[in-house]
C-alpha cells in the first residue's frame, strides 16, 4: 500500500480531471449523431468543446449544455444540410435503379452521386473561403489556443481549419470526401478488400476482382475530377501551393475509424487507426408508457421496427402502401418511423410515429425483427442487442453494409425497385422464423462485438487526450504517403532492378556471341590452312 494514499488519491485525479480545449468540425446528418456521443463523453472528462456549424444547420443545435457554437452564416444550404435535396437525390437514385443491369443505369448512377457530392464540396469550399477571409474570427480562434481539433473529414472543411490553425487532428471517420478511409491510410489489397460500389465480399473470383479493379479506378477518377478540384484554389490561396487536402488527411494523428471487424472484412491497418465501430450501442431504457403498451399488446409474436434514419424518412406512396399492406398481414405488431401521407392501407397492428427511440426499442425483448435502410448506426445498434435485420438498401454505401451483415448470416436483403407485398412479408416471415439461424447467428455477433477491454467510447475518449496529452501522435503515423506513387509501389526499384537483369542477360548474350564467333572463326582459319 502506498505510505500517502490521499496524495495518490490526488494525483489520480488530477490526471483524469485535466480539461483541454477542443475544435470541432463536425458532419451533419447520422454523421452528427455518432459525433454528439463522443462530445458527451468528453465534456464529462472535464473538457471544453467548441463546435463550429452553419446557419442553416439541420440537426447540430446552436445551444447545448456540452459545448458553446460559432455559427457561419451561409446564404444557401448544401445537399446534406435540405430534407429536400436528400429527398429529391433518394428519388432519381430509386429511378435510376428501375434500368439497373443496363449501361445507361450505370453511367447515371455514378453522375447522379459525383453531381450530389460536386455541389457539396462547392458549398463547403466557398464557406472555406468566407472562414479564411473573417480576420476577426480567424483571429478569435487563434487566441482560443485550442489543444486539438477532432473533425468529421466526410468533407474536407475540417482538415483545412485544423492546419490553418496548427493543431494536432483526430478523426471520426469511415467515409473521405473521396471513398472508403482505409485505402487513404493502409494498404488495401483489391484482390480481398472489396470497393465502395461492387457489392462484393472478401472472397472473390477472378471477374469479380476484375470488377473491383475497375470500382476502385472510378473512385479515382472521383477524386481528381469531383472531389479534389474545389479546394484546390482554397489550397494554393491559403495554405500553400504543396499542400492538398489528400496529404493533410494522410498527415492525421488518429484515425478514430467507425469500424468493427465482426462488421467489416478483416484487412491490413496502421498504428494510428483506432477502431471504434459500435460506439453507440448502449443498454436500453424503458420505453415510454404508450409506446410499451402497444409492445406488450403484440403477445408471443413479437414487435417489427422499421425507420430509414436520420437523412431518409419517406419512400413515397406506391412503396409506402406496399410496405404496409405487407405490415397488416403479419401477426406481429409494427412500429413504423413515418415520414408522409398515413397508407391506406395501413393495418391495425401498425404504428406510425414521427420519431422513435430506436436504441430502446431495439433492446427491448418483444423485437424480433429490424427493417432498415442499411446505415451503419443503425446496423450496429441491432448488432449490439442481437436483433436479425432484414435491409432495404437505398443509397450511398447502405448495399455495401447489407451485403457484409448478409454474408455474416444475420440479414436478409430486399430490392426496392422490384418490392412488392408478397416478397417483403415472406423476408419478414423468414427472419422471425425460429428454425432458421437470423436470430442466433445476430446474438453470436452482439456477444463478439460486446467482448471487450474497454468500451469503444472510452477508447476514443483514452485516444483523444492521449493527443492532446502529448501534442500529436507522429511516431504512429507513416510517412509513406509523402512518397510519390511509383516509390511506394517500388516501382523505381523494380525497373533497376529489371534494368540490371537485363544489362546482366544482354552481357551474356553478347560475351556468348562473341565467343561463338572467334570460334567459328578459328574452326574456318584452321579449315582453310588445312586445304591449302
Amino acid at each position: 500500500m502506498a505510505p500517502y494514499p490521499s496524495l495518490a488519491l490526488l494525483l489520480m485525479c488530477s490526471a483524469t480531471c485535466w480539461g483541454g480545449k477542443i475544435f470541432v468540425y463536425p458532419t451533419e446528418g447520422s454523421h452528427w449523431i455518432n459525433m454528439k456521443i463522443l462530445l458527451e463523453a468528453l465534456h464529462a472528462q472535464g473538457h471544453q468543446i467548441t463546435v463550429l456549424r452553419t446557419s442553416t444547420s439541420w440537426y447540430i443545435p446552436e445551444k447545448s449544455p456540452h459545448y458553446t457554437s460559432i455559427t457561419i452564416e451561409v446564404k444557401q444550404s448544401n445537399n446534406i444540410e435540405s430534407q429536400n435535396s436528400m429527398t429529391s437525390f433518394l428519388e432519381r437514385s430509386i429511378e435510376i435503379q428501375r434500368h439497373k443491369g443496363s449501361l445507361w443505369a450505370f453511367v447515371e448512377f455514378y453522375r447522379n452521386v459525383f453531381n450530389f457530392l460536386e455541389e457539396i464540396h462547392i458549398s463547403v469550399a466557398h464557406m472555406m473561403v468566407s472562414i479564411f477571409e473573417n480576420q476577426t474570427l480567424i483571429q478569435e480562434l487563434k487566441e482560443s489556443r485550442f489543444d486539438l481539433c477532432l473533425t468529421d473529414p466526410a468533407f474536407v472543411g475540417g482538415v483545412l481549419m485544423a492546419h490553418y490553425l496548427d493543431l494536432p487532428m483526430v478523426f471520426n471517420v469511415r467515409w473521405l470526401f473521396n471513398g472508403e478511409a482505409h485505402f487513404a491510410v493502409a494498404p488495401s489489397p483489391l484482390s480481398y478488400v472489396p470497393q465502395l460500389f461492387s457489392l462484393y465480399t472478401d472472397k472473390m473470383d477472378f471477374f469479380q476482382r476484375m470488377n473491383n479493379v475497375f470500382y476502385h479506378g472510378i473512385l479515382i477518377y472521383m477524386h481528381h475530377f469531383v472531389s479534389n478540384p474545389p479546394y484546390r484554389d482554397v489550397c494554393n490561396r491559403y495554405l500553400g501551393a504543396d499542400v492538398s487536402p489528400m496529404s493533410l488527411m494522410q498527415g492525421a494523428d488518429i484515425w478514430l475509424m467507425r469500424v468493427d471487424f465482426i462488421f467489416e472484412f478483416p484487412r491490413p491497418t496502421m498504428p494510428n487507426v483506432v477502431y471504434i465501430g459500435g460506439f453507440q450501442g448502449k443498454p436500453s431504457k424503458p420505453l415510454p408508457a404508450d409506446l410499451e403498451d402497444f409492445v406488450q399488446s403484440s403477445g408471443e409474436h413479437g414487435v417489427v421496427v422499421m425507420t430509414l434514419g436520420t437523412l431518409l424518412g419517406d419512400l413515397g406512396p406506391e412503396l409506402s402502401e406496399i410496405i404496409a399492406s405487407a405490415f397488416a398481414s403479419l401477426p406481429q405488431k409494427v412500429v413504423w418511423r413515418h415520414i408522409g401521407e398515413r397508407p391506406a392501407t395501413l393495418g391495425n397492428n401498425t404504428l406510425l410515429v414521427d420519431w422513435l427511440p430506436q436504441n430502446d426499442l431495439l433492446g427491448h425483448p418483444k423485437t424480433k425483427v429490424f427493417v432498415t435502410h442499411g446505415g451503419t448506426n443503425g446496423i450496429y445498434e441491432a448488432i449490439y442487442h442481437g436483433v436479425p435485420i432484414l435491409g432495404i438498401p437505398l443509397i450511398f454505401d447502405q448495399h455495401d453494409n447489407m451485403v457484409r451483415m448478409k454474408a455474416l448470416g444475420g440479414a436478409e436483403i430486399v430490392d426496392v425497385v422490384t418490392l412488392d407485398v408478397e416478397s417483403f412479408a415472406a423476408s419478414l416471415r423468414n427472419i422471425v422464423d425460429p428454425k432458421k439461424s437470423y436470430k442466433q447467428n445476430m446474438i453470436k455477433l452482439s456477444q463478439l462485438h460486446r467482448d471487450r477491454p474497454m468500451k469503444p467510447v472510452d477508447t476514443a475518449v483514452f485516444w483523444i487526450e492521449y493527443v492532446m496529452r502529448h501534442r500529436g501522435a507522429p511516431h504512429l503515423r507513416t510517412d509513406s504517403y509523402k512518397l510519390p506513387w511509383y516509390a511506394y509501389h517500388s516501382l523505381d526499384v523494380i525497373a533497376v532492378l529489371a534494368l540490371f537483369c537485363f544489362l546482366v542477360v544482354a552481357s551474356m548474350w553478347v560475351s556468348c556471341r562473341c565467343l561463338c564467333t572467334r570460334l567459328v572463326r578459328s574452326k574456318n582459319s584452321t579449315f582453310k590452312s588445312k586445304r591449302q
